[in-house]
């Protein structure tokens, strides 16, 4: 039980806990946290209902899940200055799961990628999720981005219409065919949003600049409907508002095997969208603070924030980088500001959401039109462009799949192509050459002195440089026919650089002794390591072969070799 309970430690170290354990907090780190952790809850505000509303839901689920999800990713997580809530990057996958399986089915999702994300913490591959190719990230982080700006055209420009339709090239059809129902005030205010978020850091970068959007085109709006101009907001879409809006009490939905079949897959897509985003954030943060964030627990707090919110109203979340850059930018250091955001966000949510119903709906258009902008990448994008081709393609398929298809799809695909061609260059960097004069007794091929062994007549040394698995295995065939042309008597497998050999290399590798059996030819391994001797020994190829034949070094393998000969 203890060694159990010291493993559980080893995954799950949530940094708030550490934190209180140790006692380390005063006064003035408190004061710091406070401070940041209003400002935080202040910039969440706008965007928690600009998300909750480009999802499909309401305004007051967006902001209940960065209630809920922002506290429990700071009380359980594994960053000292992670804000978790919802972001940008779900808008798609969200909208189209509750438009194809309602809000059961969005509760369903999430609570399963939830559970994903658990998993992949608690199996530590929180290290493993980093390394995710950088093309595939910007390739669909560029792809929301379009698919958001996409999204926001008829808020932006109050076009009055029916439905959108949800497919990319069908959205845009219908835009320009129905351009000429646009309003002035909407695109007048759509634009001034834009221009305050863009131009507001020149004047100060303690407030954000969406929050004086807001505040200030709240007010134009009301301005415009006192002389009878009237203008869409939150309170004519989601009239329900103007009550206030009680705690929600906690739901279950109905759970079928077949539903869970059906929602599976997207539900991956939210686990995946989910690990990546609040693990780059995490790691963004380090290096910003000099601080070391715990990846799997991490993945844990957020797998635990998205079992828990769904039965609230909530939506999937995650760390969220810009929130979270700007927790560090005003002073927060510990998961207390995390906390201070989210109880500031449930007093809003309680007692001020009635005055939300005056936002202007173009306003939280253009607020989301700068979130596509601020997460494009398309510098990064850019830059990729000039890189090898393998990359340049994972990128641009990774970026159509997302705009054209869905992002569940462009994550398989793109995951796929990428590990297609990191095989591909592996297999192009391993190599086999062969040797049947002389060779170097040295580790090191640089080594001057290294004294050179003259190998007998019909001895051959095949030196494998690189992992021995199923991507070369195949090449001993090449080399194997063309020594038929020769009276070889003996060959050396020269291993010093194998780092590992899988099932397949060990099975081309049992097969070329055999052939060689046959041909009356000996095998002798040289320059085996540890833990490719170990897999060699637990297969029982060890033991066909003869452990006299497998030898740690290159001497004793020609020294062996000269004995076979002349025996």
């Amino acid at each position: 039980m203890k060694s159990i309970a010291n493993n559980l430690r080893g995954i799950f170290q949530p940094k708030f806990l550490t934190l209180i354990k140790r006692r380390q907090y005063d006064r003035q780190t408190f004061a710091a946290d406070l401070i940041a952790g209003l400002i935080v809850g202040v910039v969440a505000i706008p965007l928690a209902i600009a998300f909750g509303i480009a999802s499909g839901v309401s305004p007051q689920q967006g902001l209940i899940t960065a209630v809920i999800a922002g506290f429990i990713v700071s009380f359980l997580g594994g960053s000292h200055v992670q804000i978790g809530g919802p972001t940008g990057a779900f808008i798609i996958i969200v909208y189209g799961i509750v438009a194809k399986f309602g809000m059961s089915g969005l509760i369903i999702a999430t609570v399963l990628a939830g559970i994903m994300l658990i998993l992949m913490g608690a199996l530590k591959l929180g290290n493993v999720i980093k390394f995710i190719p950088y093309p595939i990230v910007v390739g669909f982080t560029s792809g929301i981005a379009v698919v958001i700006f996409s999204s926001q055209m008829k808020d932006f420009f109050g076009l009055q219409t029916g439905a959108v339709p949800s497919e990319f090239v069908d959205k845009w059809i219908f835009y320009i065919r129905h351009i000429d129902t646009a309003q002035w005030p909407a695109l007048v205010i759509g634009g001034l949003t834009v221009a305050l978020i863009a131009l507001w850091p020149k004047v100060t970068k303690r407030i954000p600049g969406s929050l004086v959007a807001i505040v200030a085109l709240t007010g134009g709006g009301l301005l415009l409907e006192a002389c009878g101009i009237p203008i869409e907001t939150i309170g004519s879409r989601f009239p329900e508002l103007a009550g206030g809006t009680p705690l929600p009490k906690p739901e279950a939905p109905t759970i079928t095997m077949e539903t869970i079949t059906r929602l599976i897959q997207p539900a991956f897509t939210i686990a995946m969208l989910g690990a990546i985003e609040s693990l780059l954030s995490a790691m963004v943060a380090d290096g910003v603070t000099g601080k070391k964030h715990h990846s799997n627990t991490e993945l844990i707090a957020q797998g635990v924030a998205n079992v828990i919110t769904p039965f609230f109203g909530g939506i999937p979340a995650t760390g969220a980088i810009a929130r979270t850059m700007t927790n560090i930018n005003n002073g927060g250091r510990t998961p207390v500001a995390g906390i201070i955001h989210a109880v500031f966000l449930l007093l809003v949510f309680l007692f001020l959401m009635p005055l939300a119903v005056h936002i202007p709906l173009a306003c939280l258009a253009g607020v989301l039109i700068m979130v596509a902008y601020n997460m494009s990448e398309w510098r990064s994008f850019r830059l990729l462009l000039r890189n090898p081709r393998s990359d340049v393609i994972v990128l641009v398929a990774t970026f159509f799949l997302t705009v054209i298809f869905d992002l569940t799809v462009a994550i398989e695909i793109g995951l796929l192509m990428a590990i297609l061609l990191f095989l591909k260059r592996v297999t192009e960097t391993s190599t086999i050459s062969v040797i049947n004069e002389e060779i170097k007794n040295s580790e090191s091929d640089e080594s001057s002195d290294a004294e050179t062994l003259h190998l007998p007549d019909g001895v051959e040394v095949y030196e494998i440089n690189g992992p021995f698995f199923f991507g070369i295995a195949n090449k001993f065939d090449e080399f194997d026919l063309s020594s038929k042309k020769q009276r070889v008597r003996l060959r050396i497998i020269r291993m010093r650089k194998v780092p590992f050999i899988d099932s397949t290399g060990l099975h081309n590798l049992r097969n070329l002794w055999k052939r060689s059996q046959r041909e009356k030819i000996q095998i002798i391994l040289s320059g085996v390591s540890a833990d490719v001797r170990k897999t060699i020994e637990k297969s029982g190829f060890a033991a066909e072969l003869g452990e006299e034949f497998i030898c740690s070094h290159i001497n004793e393998a020609v020294g062996k070799a000269w004995i076979v000969i002349n025996g």
